[in-house]
């Protein structure tokens, strides 16, 4: 819903301000009146917004330039028009600018000239409120986005600890694996073999970055597979000796914990020195 247009005149002259009303009585405007500055800061103070002011410059006690001074140090959004039959050009222009007055109407006024500057001030308010708008929208994007920034640095900073965590946690079992006095290899429940350590890879004679990603048909020997084949049927823990020619034991679990689900294959004996 937009808001009511309120328009003050003040002005110590009253016959001035019902020329004023008169003049814009067929208009949609909630228009109010005061006889003082004083008056005119009083009704600014109760009632909001007022988006123009039309005041006299010649009146007694404060005068148009202090009222509109303080009109503009307190509502600076109002637009400010000053109406006023004083032909001093000096103060006009100290009015002008003191008062950051929009516009300066003489009296006696044209009806016509005065209802275009009253509709374009109406339309400058509105445009600066707009403009305001859009500024206070952008800093509160900007707002926004500084906040998603902060919170993308600090969820990346935690990812790429924990993945470096995880890295060392991966790097440390690799090394405690290949440090065992046994043979150790690890395969999923489709048979690719998923872990292999140092000893388990020199009895199955090859590499262990080699082995890792390949299916059992393809590296494994022929017992070995036929190990890991009846542990993939039966799901439970078996002993066999001798793998090939060498005096190693072969054990095996199938392994199930959670998500986590493959077969473990143990090389252990002489051969595993």
């Amino acid at each position: 819903m937009a808001e009511p247009v309120r328009i003050l005149c003040v002005d110590d002259e009253t016959n001035v301000l019902r020329a004023l009303e008169r003049m814009l009585l067929d208009y949609d405007y909630e228009l109010l009146t005061a006889t003082s500055a004083a008056e005119g800061l009083e009704l600014l103070g109760k009632v909001e917004p007022v988006q123009i002011v039309i005041s006299d410059y010649r009146m007694p006690v404060m005068n148009g330039v202090d009222f509109l001074r303080e009109v503009c140090a307190r509502w600076p959004d109002t637009v400010r028009i000053v109406l006023s039959g004083y032909a001093d050009t000096a103060a006009i222009v100290a009015a002008i600018n003191e008062g950051e007055i929009y516009r300066f109407v003489p009296k006696p006024w044209n009806d016509e000239e005065l209802k275009v500057t009253i509709a374009n001030a109406l339309e400058r308010y509105q445009l600066h409120k707009h403009n305001a708008q859009l500024v206070e929208e952008l800093r509160n994007s900007n707002e926004e986005l500084r906040l998603m920034n902060e919170n993308l640095e600090r969820l990346v900073a935690e990812r790429t600890a924990e993945l470096s965590l995880r890295n060392r946690v991966l790097t440390a079992s690799q090394n405690i694996l290949d440090a065992l006095p046994v043979g150790v290899l690890g395969l999923d429940t489709e048979g690719t073999v998923v872990q292999c350590n140092r000893i388990a890879a020199r009895l199955l004679e090859v590499a262990c970055d080699e082995i890792v990603g390949c299916g059992a048909g393809e590296v494994l020997p022929p017992e070995v597979r036929a190990f890991v084949d009846e542990l993939a049927e039966k799901k439970t823990s078996l002993c066999r000796v001798p793998v090939g020619g060498a005096r190693v034991h072969t054990r095996g679990v199938y392994l199930k914990t959670g998500d986590q689900e493959g077969i473990i294959v143990v090389f252990d004996g002489e051969g595993c020195e």
